[in-house]
């Protein structure tokens, strides 16, 4: 998808927007660094270098750009380069994993958590993320106060089964310490083949001390949109669907993410629930990491006509507003949107708009606070760079980056909920929704 942009734009009818993340910060567990994950800005743009040589031989010694050639003396690097090759305790060093290393370092240099370079074969997993179905646990995971952390559990996956919630701060993956883990590297232990057991050592909000979560990978398969939070409708099959409403004729519809699926499934969605003539509608965006900009623009468009859904704020400065292009059909239906500390990037900018306009009620808890705007680019060899290149801005220009957004309405959900299956938050939009 997002790395075969060449061939993909043949074969699919261009989006109205770049094809841009924001998934928050890394989707590692398995949606590996999908959130790195921010609404990575999934520009694809390929690039004209070369693919990795042989081990020992070096190509395109000439490309380097002048200014290195002034600014940078790069003998140090090789000397650097010469002395591990030649005298690091073990001689079967790869040099291809010395080039990647060095590239992994540069981007990380940067100290943003949310650029990073991925191999090829990280690349592909990153792809494979994107187009809904991979192998792993089922959650995503940043880097927040330098401890690797649960971003979002996706709903029915291994991670959730196992008990894991946004926020929980995993100390250990079976056994080894997480102190100043790269998120990569991270991910690459994490996840594995369907069957095999990975032991993340956690910290719950709350929790006086750490517990051990064994957990069996296996295929995650994402169903971005479904109709209700459990029994009904698992999910969109078709046209015709008929929309089960609440009590109260209140629509129910929970979105998981913001893939290269969406849309489809969002759109036949909105037409269910239109035919249902409901009289409050609740979209439900917790534990949503995010995903496509353009994704959550068009979504954010079915309760905001004709206006800006959210601005860019470029490395010069300049602002970008990006506004909807269809007529919004929810506009006149009292809304409630539910969100909590896994909800990122790109349901933070429909919650975001939402709010700034006045067309829903935010209930739930603080959101994440992904406001950055990354850009991948992928290479010829299959390698790729997820870059920071903006920081977004919600309609009144509120940069959410690190606070979040604060709900309307506050309802906390703790783990004695969750384990009791009680939704005090969901009870609260029914109540405001039938009140009205």
């Amino acid at each position: 998808m997002l790395f075969q942009q060449n061939q993909a734009s043949q074969e699919k009818p261009k989006s109205k927007f770049p094809k841009r993340f924001l998934i928050s910060y890394s989707f590692i567990v398995v949606l590996a660094l999908i959130f790195t994950i921010g609404f990575v800005a999934g520009r694809l743009s390929g690039d004209g270098s070369s693919s990795q040589a042989q081990a020992g031989e070096i190509l395109n010694s000439d490309a380097m750009p002048d200014y290195l050639t002034e600014d940078v003396d790069f003998r140090q690097f090789w000397e650097v380069w010469e002395y591990v090759k030649d005298n690091y305790v073990k001689s079967d060093v790869s040099e291809t994993e010395f080039f990647y290393g060095s590239l992994a370092g540069l981007v990380a240099s940067l100290g943003d958590p949310y650029s990073v370079f991925l191999n090829p074969e990280i690349s592909n997993k990153f792809e494979e993320e994107l187009s809904g179905s991979f192998e792993g646990i089922g959650a995503e995971i940043g880097i927040r106060d330098d401890r690797l952390t649960i971003i979002a559990p996706l709903p029915g996956t291994p991670a959730d089964k196992a008990g894991l919630l946004p926020g929980d701060m995993v100390f250990a993956i079976d056994g080894k310490d997480t102190r100043g883990i790269a998120l990569d590297f991270a991910v690459s232990i994490i996840r594995g083949e369907k069957g095999t057991e990975v032991v993340l050592t956690v910290l719950s909000d709350g929790d006086e001390g750490v517990r051990e979560v064994p957990i069996i990978r296996g295929t995650i398969e994402i169903d971005s949109v479904k109709f209700s939070r459990k029994g009904g409708v698992d999910g969109v099959e078709g046209e015709d669907e008929e929309f089960e409403l609440m009590d109260g004729d209140i629509a129910y519809v929970e979105l998981l993410y913001f893939n290269e699926n969406t849309l489809a499934d969002w759109n036949k969605t909105v037409l269910a629930i239109l035919n249902a003539n409901p009289k409050g509608i609740i979209l439900d965006l917790r534990n949503n990491p995010g995903g496509f900009l353009g994704t959550a623009i068009e979504v954010a468009g079915e309760w905001v006509n004709g206006k800006t859904v959210v601005s860019e704020r470029l490395r010069s400065g300049k602002l970008i507003g990006h506004n909807t292009k269809r007529q919004a059909r929810f506009d006149s239906i009292p809304s409630v949107v539910l969100v909590n500390g896994g909800s990122a990037s790109g349901s933070e900018i429909v919650a975001g708009a939402l709010q700034d306009y006045g067309v829903a009620t935010i209930v739930g808890e603080t959101t994440f606070g992904k406001g950055s705007v990354q850009d991948l680019r992928k290479f010829s060899d299959g390698s790729s760079v997820k870059l920071t290149i903006a920081e977004w801005l919600t309609p009144n220009e509120k940069n959410i980056n690190e606070s979040g957004i604060e709900p309307d309405i506050v309802v906390e959900r703790t783990r004695e909920d969750y384990d009791a299956d009680l939704d005090p938050q969901l009870d609260k939009a029914l109540e405001i929704l039938r009140e009205n």
